[in-house]
């Protein structure tokens, strides 16, 4: 029990917990409720949770300690919230002081470690490139890597030679963890339209994975380090671009800059792009984060709106999340796919060519589940792309040779 000298009114956590109204219009919009239809596995339910370990009224266990750990953490409720209760902070609260009690299982332990190592991770994901077709397909969990450059860095060419009067960086870009191997293809795609609009991008030594992996998981403290580092990998930029919309958060929170979804700083100069006819059905998956966290999913209708005869089916089926949720497609696999497989089902009947998605998380827990093509909006935008300059794109490398 909490010594009585403490004021229980002062705990930063109740006084999250007390805002809530309990009105239930979460219920509505929460992913696992709609799964299960109980109270404790929704937001109202867990918020209430979180609130009585705080209270020493319940005691911890393994069942409420299920409930906390099968929130996907995608923002519904908070979006929604007619109170303003701050939801994501109650949880990551929770969740770390769930942490120090229970401790984390080591597959968490081994996730955290890797994503803040970019060489191991690299190297990993090399391997993996190479003997995912040998592998059970219990143990393929992740789509087969793109072939790139150092498993999935291009290498950065000297951008001074063929810049037009551009000397200075227009934005700053934050690669990530897993994306620095992944996402190569979404990175090139970027600095073809940015150089399309006008604009230089950099890749600041010393930025580390966004902490959103750990934060979730309750290990605060890793995630303020991690935080800390892209703070000082980013001071003196004033804009950072984001390309993952579930990094999104941790990064606006740790820069002093501003941070912004790279689809929406295109949207911003839309009228320097120019795109081709693609006479074609794709499909569109708009993850929870960039509806809740990057908001940028207005940029992104408005973009793929400008290229001709392109017909967008919007993939909306399921429960209103993928059920990714940052790792835990891969510490909970089964309920995952469970979130994940009418998303599938409704791909499948669309006729579509491929699917897009903006979030790194997302598309790899959908790509492991389809034969279709899975790319960032950004990848197919590029690819409609009508250059009307002569530039060859590249990222400007004067004293940033991307993240380490």
């Amino acid at each position: 029990m909490r010594p009585a000298s403490r004021p229980l009114a002062s705990d930063p956590l109740v006084a999250l917990a007390d805002r809530c109204v309990q009105c239930g219009l979460c219920l509505l919009v929460c992913p696992t409720y709609g799964r299960g239809r109980m109270e404790a596995e929704s937001p109202r339910g867990r918020i209430a949770l979180a609130r009585a370990w705080a209270l020493d009224t319940i005691e911890p266990g393994p069942l409420g300690d299920a409930h906390l750990d099968h929130c996907l953490g995608c923002g519904n409720c908070e979006a929604v919230c007619p109170a303003g209760v701050e939801y994501d902070a109650l949880l990551v609260s929770a969740r770390g002081r769930q942490r120090q009690r229970r401790g984390a299982s080591v597959l968490q332990k081994a996730l955290e470690g890797l994503v803040v190592r970019p060489r191991l991770l690299g190297a990993l994901v090399g391997l993996y490139r190479r003997t995912r077709s040998l592998l059970p397909h219990r143990l393929q969990l992740l789509p087969a890597p793109p072939a790139l450059a150092r498993d999935g860095m291009r290498p950065l060419r000297d951008a001074t030679a063929a810049q037009p009067a551009m000397s200075t960086p227009s934005a700053a870009l934050f690669v990530g963890c897993i994306a620095g191997s992944y996402e190569g293809p979404a990175r090139d795609a970027l600095t073809r339209l940015c150089a399309a609009a006008g604009m230089q991008l950099a890749v600041p030594d010393g930025q580390t994975c966004c902490g959103a992996v750990h934060a979730h998981a309750g290990h605060l403290d890793g995630a303020a380090q991690l935080a800390a580092r892209n703070r000082e990998a980013f001071a003196g930029h004033a804009k950072v671009l984001t390309l993952a919309s579930g990094c999104h958060r941790a990064v606006a929170a740790a820069i002093d800059g501003t941070a912004m979804d790279a689809l929406a700083l295109l949207d911003a100069r839309a009228d320097r792009l120019t795109f081709r006819s693609k006479p074609e059905r794709v499909a569109l998956h708009l993850p929870c984060t960039q509806r809740n966290a990057s908001g940028s999913v207005p940029a992104l209708r408005r973009l793929l709106a400008r290229i001709p005869e392109l017909t967008v089916i919007e993939i909306d089926a399921g429960f209103g999340c993928c059920g990714a949720a940052g790792n835990q497609m891969l510490t909970d696999p089964v309920r995952a796919g469970e979130y994940r497989q009418p998303l599938l089902d409704q791909l499948a009947s669309s006729d579509a060519t491929r699917l897009l998605s903006a979030n790194i998380g997302c598309r790899l827990h959908l790509g492991n589940g389809t034969a279709l093509p899975v790319q960032h909006p950004l990848e197919f935008l590029a690819e409609a792309l009508i250059r009307q300059d002569v530039v060859d794109p590249h990222l400007d490398t004067s004293g940033a040779r991307g993240a380490r």
